[in-house]
């Protein structure tokens, strides 16, 4: 926008700010954007774009709404229960602003080829596990693409904005390939997962969740030995909440509700719609920020607690670093030329021992047990064919560990 500026700087101000609000409008109007996840989060986010001016959204999300969804995620209705998320989210926007087109997806983001992902200069995820992000990370970090002096070239630099809510907590960030901290850089300042003794659970229960725990744990296997449990089943979960209240009733233990038992054995913490409304408004602004280019992106790490002991209600703004031995950013880049006539089992004779190669955003060989994982048929065949049956993409990148380090190698074609 310094360039704009300087450019129609004997416009007056009130000219200059039209023309800038045009500029702005064009670029939202002309570009699409993806959200992973249309839960709590997700709807907030979806209802945050449409009504800031893009006009092309997709959205994934291979849930199905439950009767429990409803008092949060404001696009569904009692008619939509057992209907896909995505599909219904897009639909009530559509309706409500037709103006805006979104495209709605009921797959896992793994399913998804790299070059799907490529369409979207911005992608927004709302997840609720670690996994998924790591992945949808993963590939983010993939689709940078350099040149010969391993120089980012222009526009193969996607940014991925992750927010995430936690009751009435939240967090939001902007992850810049090779530019800021990627996921898997702060993958260790993550908080561990709360566990329980099974001696504990099992001999001397103190807490209402040792009891939940311990239905769960043990007696579910033992009871019911050839029922495999189905968490989203409510006459699983109240099995599991009778049978730990009659349990804490044994040890005279107080506080076991089904509410608990849900967050116990689902690990679920409540959802609010405030604060899903609050850090689905600093993503959409971050996404604005980045189509637009007007201001810069957020370059460290916002958390939001509107619950908190120590501090009360407020924001909370952490510097990230980069690490420097993240096995997922902080890597060397390595080329390697072969012809498209050539086979994959050229790879082999050009690589470390000790290498996987990803494609489409998983793994696809593995150099160590290539044979046992049923891809040695692949050997035999060129690059050219294996691209042309969307087995591999022009863009091949494989990472190579050794002794500890991690390389990007890249694939170019002679």
């Amino acid at each position: 926008m310094n360039s704009i500026l300087n450019t129609y700087s004997p416009l007056s101000k009130e000219s200059y700010n039209i023309y800038r609000g045009e500029v702005m409008r064009e670029a939202l109007f002309t570009q699409k954007v993806l959200v992973i996840g249309a839960g709590g989060l997700g709807c907030e986010i979806l209802k945050c774009l449409a009504l800031s001016g893009i006009k092309e959204i997709h959205v994934i999300d291979l849930d199905t709404i439950d009767l429990t969804n409803l008092n949060r995620q404001f696009l569904f209705r009692m008619k939509d229960v057992g209907k896909y998320k995505a599909e219904v989210a897009a639909e009530f926007i559509m309706k409500r602003i037709p103006s805006c087109k979104v495209i709605p997806y009921t797959k896992k983001i793994q399913e998804f080829a790299v070059n799907f992902y490529e369409e979207f200069p911005v992608i927004i995820a709302g997840l609720d596990n670690i996994e998924a992000r790591r992945w949808i990370n993963r590939v983010v970090i993939q689709m940078v693409q350099r040149d010969e002096n391993d120089i980012v070239i222009d526009g193969s630099r996607h940014y991925l904005i992750d927010g995430g809510t936690e009751g009435l907590n939240g967090q939001a960030r902007v992850i810049s390939p090779f530019e800021s901290a990627c996921y898997e850089c702060t993958l260790s300042q993550l908080p561990k997962q709360l566990q329980y003794q099974m001696c504990t659970i099992a001999s001397t229960p103190r807490l209402p969740e040792h009891c939940i725990a311990y239905v769960y744990e043990v007696l579910w296997q033992k009871e019911q030995p050839d029922l495999k449990l189905d968490k989203d089943n409510f006459d699983h979960m109240n099995w599991i909440y009778q049978k730990a209240l009659e349990r804490a009733k044994q040890f005279n233990i107080e506080g076991v509700t089904y509410k608990l038992t849900l967050g116990v054995v689902k690990n679920i913490i409540p959802a609010v719609a405030s604060t899903n409304a609050l850090i689905a408004s600093i993503c959409t602004v971050e996404c604005i920020k980045i189509l637009t280019g007007n201001g810069s992106q957020l370059n460290n790490y916002i958390q939001w607690y509107g619950q908190n002991h120590q501090t009360g209600v407020g924001i909370n703004v952490i510097q990230q670093e980069r690490l420097d031995e993240c096995t997922e950013c902080s890597i060397q880049q390595l080329q390697i030329k072969v012809k498209r006539t050539d086979q994959l089992s050229i790879l082999l004779t050009l690589l470390p021992p000790d290498i996987e190669l990803y494609c489409k955003g998983e793994t696809l060989i593995t150099n160590n047990n290539l044979r046992k994982q049923g891809f040695a048929h692949l050997l035999n065949q060129t690059f050219q064919e294996l691209i042309k049956n969307n087995i591999l993409d022009e863009n091949v990148v494989l990472k190579a560990i050794d002794r500890n380090k991690t390389l990007n190698i890249r694939v170019q074609y002679e």
